[in-house]
């Protein structure tokens, strides 16, 4: 990079490439990593996710973070958005659960009922 311009550039190429990726996107996954929520695992939550999705090859879902969702007592916590579908907020997940979650829900389309906290 050796001027402004080609600064904006590459601005311009990162903007297009995130707007190709986000109209592709079936599934968004939020983990909840508040300061509750890392000391419960929740670092450990999102390596999995993203380790089953790299071996998986999925190209569909978008994982972010935020903070804490204010139920301590059930982290860590992912929430699972879909167009037109119930918001999915699963609790106390661990590595596992966390695995099967991306082969289950992500992967097929199957809520993990068994981890589920709420749905809104």
């Amino acid at each position: 990079m050796k001027t402004l311009a080609d600064l904006r550039a590459i601005k311009e190429k990162a903007k297009k490439e995130m707007a190709a990726r986000e109209e592709n996107t079936k599934y968004r996954i939020v983990v909840s990593m508040g300061t509750c929520g890392i000391a419960a695992g929740a670092r450990t939550v999102m390596t999995a996710i993203l380790d089953e999705i790299n071996k998986s090859d999925i190209r569909n879902t978008i994982v972010s973070q935020t903070g804490c969702l204010g139920y301590c007592d059930q982290e860590p916590m992912l929430q699972i958005y879909q167009a037109g579908q119930a918001v999915i907020t699963y609790g106390k997940v661990n590595d596992p659960a966390a695995r099967k979650i991306v082969k289950s829900h992500i992967s097929k389309g199957t809520v993990v009922a068994d981890s589920v906290f709420m749905m809104h």
